[in-house]
């Protein structure tokens, strides 16, 4: 049987790949210090396992459940984002839990993308923004960060491209892999240009706590639940990547489009989930002040590493990466981390795996302990 036409645009993601070979070394004997994907390897909040385990006795817990969730949970993500972020959500028309955040990006795109509709993707961004596009059939349309404009759009040179036909635009403040964060006139921009353009802007927002002293949420911002969306994740914020567990909010009228996909999708997310999910984002801002203390030590000893491989980079960054710079003479991204994974048994992430503009640059996570950073130092210099 022949696959489908859609597959012939798209590869296995990197990470699926390479993880397999990192295994591989590992079964074999080798002791590889993996600071190459961003899972967080510290706990949940206790009370969120705790809420976990006592709903599995609920009487409804092992039914289906609602394709928008409990209520209790759209009213927590309702209450969270007024907290965190000032913004206003209606919980019954403008909250949709996700199974994760990944879920959304597919779901908005099979929500609002037909056949060739052109799609703005940011060069370096996350490859599923890219992946997604083509496998719904749409177009994707790069648009180029750089240093040179702090990793943030240039929307003087997007609105110089043909954008006929464009139909969305993905963004992600903080941003993966940089860590740039965009202030607060940088996505009333973006708003504005939405706007103009008849655009939908979404979000991409998992990194809205870590590391990150004045976190910020698109919908705050004037007239934004006209052209926007935003995701948000459990996974990075409360060490829950393997829950998956997420949400998408916007205006009623994008929030019902997105739900007429993920109703034909799922059956629900499971009711326990549902319970340590809202245990999760009850926590309050001491809980953001003890993991932060941990990745600002680990983050510490990264640029000592980087610094010690001859790479540059930015220090006044939010998120849970370091992103880098290689030396001018270096071989390239993809080279080079083969080279540190033969040599020293170390995998960090190639910048060209986040688009063509991350040639030349590495990407560094913190969800590795501190004393494994340490020894990746001690192979570096021995």
């Amino acid at each position: 049987m022949k696959a489908a036409n859609r597959l012939n645009s798209v590869q296995e993601y990197y990470f699926s790949r390479k993880l397999r070979e990192v295994r591989d070394l590992v079964a074999s004997g080798k002791d590889i210090i993996n600071m190459g994907i961003g899972s967080p390897d510290l706990a949940p909040p206790e009370n969120v396992v705790e809420a976990l385990t006592q709903s599995v006795t609920h009487p409804t817990a092992h039914k289906y459940q609602s394709y928008q969730g409990t209520p209790a949970l759209r009213q927590s993500i309702s209450d969270y984002y007024q907290t965190a972020f000032g913004v206003s959500l209606n919980p019954d028309h403008e909250v949709l839990p996700l199974m994760g955040s990944k879920e959304g990006i597919i779901h908005i795109s099979m929500a609002f993308l037909n056949e060739g509709d052109g799609v703005l993707i940011p060069n370096p961004g996350y490859p599923t923004y890219a992946s997604v596009t083509e496998l719904v059939g749409a177009r994707a349309v790069p648009y180029t960060l750089s240093a040179d404009t702090d990793w943030l759009p240039d929307l003087a040179a997007i609105e110089a491209q043909d954008l006929s036909g464009v139909k969305l635009m993905w963004i992600n403040y903080p941003h993966m892999p940089t860590g740039a964060k965009a202030d607060k006139k940088t996505l009333e921009e973006m708003i504005a240009f939405a706007k103009a353009h008849d655009i939908l802007l979404v979000n991409d927002n998992p990194y809205a706590h870590i590391l990150n002293k004045t976190p910020l949420s698109l919908l705050q911002f004037f007239g934004a639940k006209d052209v926007a969306l935003e995701l948000q994740s459990l996974s990075k914020a409360y060490n829950m990547a393997g829950w998956r567990v997420g949400m998408v909010c916007g205006s009623q009228a994008h929030i019902q489009d997105v739900l007429k996909v993920k109703s034909n999708m799922d059956s629900g997310m499971f009711y326990g989930l549902q319970q340590g999910a809202i245990a999760a984002l009850e926590q309050g801002p001491s809980w953001f002040s003890t993991i932060n203390q941990i990745y600002s030590k680990r983050r510490k000893r990264v640029w000592q590493l980087a610094e010690a491989l001859g790479t540059s980079f930015e220090r006044d960054t939010a998120g849970m990466f370091v992103w880098a710079k290689l030396p001018t003479d270096a071989l390239d991204s993809e080279a080079y981390i083969d080279h540190l994974l033969e040599e020293h048994h170390i995998f960090i992430a190639p910048g060209t795996i986040f688009g063509s503009a991350g040639n030349g640059y590495v990407r560094f996570s913190l969800c590795v302990p501190e004393e494994r950073i340490v020894e990746a130092l001690k192979r570096i210099a021995s």
